[in-house]
């Protein structure tokens, strides 16, 4: 199983910036993807970004140019850098993990339990 630890969400204003956190632990012996994805009230959860684990990185289009994703794969740790913000980019914020506890074995697909990110106008 694995855990993820996310911090730094919080209240902002507009053209603002905050930066997300997402720690990894647990049987981890290789973490593939790693990816943001939000929920706003009253929608679905929507993709944000992800980084493969050699660096490649996709956005959503309403993210390009304000967001980036890094990661650490020392530290299995993922962070998104949220610039610009706008009110539109308030919603729960939520780390997804895709890992494989052995050389040879499943990838599991781990979620944590959200960071609020809340932008005022």
């Amino acid at each position: 199983q694995v855990q993820l630890v996310e911090s730094g969400g919080g209240l902002v204003q507009a053209g603002g910036s905050l930066r997300l956190s997402c720690a990894a632990s647990g049987s981890i012996f290789r973490i593939n993807a790693m990816g943001w994805y939000r929920q706003a009230p009253g929608k679905q959860r929507e993709l944000v970004a992800v980084i493969t684990r050699s660096g490649g990185t996709y956005y959503a289009d309403p993210v390009k140019g304000r967001f980036t994703i890094s990661r650490d794969n020392a530290n299995h740790t993922v962070y998104l850098q949220m610039n610009s913000l706008e009110p539109e980019d308030t919603a729960v914020y939520h780390c997804n993990v895709k890992a494989v506890a052995a050389q040879v074995g499943p990838e599991y697909d781990s979620w944590g339990q959200g960071t609020q990110v809340t932008v005022s106008s």
